[in-house]
């Protein structure tokens, strides 16, 4: 506990009283510091503790602390940091390509547990996520907006139904693109079974190898290797995967595999002639660990608004995991910003404030 004595000043008649500024307070003549609601915060949802063992942490330290107090805090501060959330949202959404994916979370209300979707979209320096009740078009319509760029997916029929009905409404819509890594874990599943899976595997292998070779290099030099080498190698594995489609049982686990990758062909080769697209989705699924984390060790939610606070603090705390930024040292910058100025919304995302810092 720190405590600050605040020095007053009086005229010489003594009608006018000003006392010295208190240190910056997320919530003004609360006990708590900005710092310490910055603390909680990133213990929740960077180092995923729950809210009641941060109680007894603190308890043994001498702090006697509720939730409840914690839980204010957190939403105090999310207020400050919605902004910031939103236009994180639109900064992904701008990307030419980008990951999309999504996994459950829970809303623990006192009627019972139900099942929520944690919706993610990614680019290569920002993650956005949106926590609604189904896994629906509607979902997927959400959290992608206006995107007219490259999404993407793991094959989920959704996109491609959103996609489809845009088309027919004349509306801008985007491209799907499918995940390798989606395709090749069907055939690591079968080849227990099915040696030929191996030889499957081994030219998907080919295909990473590939870009490992121009990884860092110009565009230009991904594209040609792509348009050279790597169409034949994707025009090989499809003459193997049709030549072995009549010889499995198609319920097999081969056959599904085989059968999932040949649906998705168009999607699955649209990397050929787009450096920017990459073979699979697993950054957008690296960057959902946090949140299946965060689930597994406290669960979920207790309220529609703690799924509105959790989607901020995940959004804003792995965008700035992935731009190699200290996740409270961001968190600080943007609400010192919002609490100096009250009347603005104050807009600082994981990426500037990385810029700025490398200046500074």
């Amino acid at each position: 506990v720190v405590r600050h004595r605040r020095q007053k000043y009086r005229c010489r008649c003594g009608g006018c009283i000003e006392t010295a500024l208190e240190p910056e307070k997320l919530i003004a003549g609360g006990r708590y510091s900005l710092d310490f609601a910055i603390a909680v915060a990133v213990e929740k949802y960077f180092n995923h503790m729950p809210l009641a063992r941060q109680v007894r942490d603190m308890q043994r330290h001498g702090l006697v602390v509720d939730t409840q107090t914690l839980w204010d805090q957190l939403w105090a501060l999310s207020r400050l940091l919605e902004p910031s959330y939103l236009a994180l949202g639109q900064h992904v959404r701008q990307a030419p390509v980008i990951g999309a994916d999504e996994t459950t979370w829970r809303l623990m209300e006192s009627k019972g547990t139900k099942k929520w979707w944690a919706w993610a979209i990614c680019r290569e320096n920002a993650i956005y996520y949106e926590l609604h009740a189904t896994r629906s078009g509607a979902a997927a319509a959400a959290i992608l907006d206006d995107y007219g760029g490259t999404v993407i997916a793991d094959g989920y029929d959704v996109y491609e139904s959103l996609r489809k009905q845009r088309l027919a409404a004349n509306a801008s819509s985007y491209r799907l693109a499918a995940c390798w890594a989606h395709a090749r874990r069907r055939f690591v599943a079968a080849e227990p079974n099915y040696p030929q899976a191996t030889a499957i595997l081994e030219q998907i292998g080919w295909l990473y190898e590939l870009d490992s070779r121009a990884r860092g290099g110009p565009a230009a030099a991904l594209t040609a290797l792509r348009r050279s080498a790597g169409r034949l190698i994707v025009e090989g594995l499809e003459a193997d995967l049709k030549a072995l489609r009549g010889s499995v049982l198609p319920r097999s686990s081969l056959g599904t595999a085989i059968a999932y990758t040949l649906e998705l062909w168009p999607e699955l080769t649209r990397f050929l002639d787009d450096p920017a697209i990459p073979l699979d989705n697993n950054g957008t699924e690296r960057a959902l660990r946090g949140v299946a984390l965060g689930r597994k060790n406290h669960y979920g939610s207790r309220s529609e608004r703690g799924i509105r606070v959790a989607a901020i603090f995940y959004s804003l705390i792995e965008s700035a995991k992935l731009c190699g930024v200290e996740p409270a040292a961001y968190l600080r910058a943007v609400a010192h910003r919002s609490i100096r100025d009250p009347k603005r919304p104050v807009v600082l995302l994981p990426h500037q404030f990385r810029d700025e810092t490398a200046t500074a």
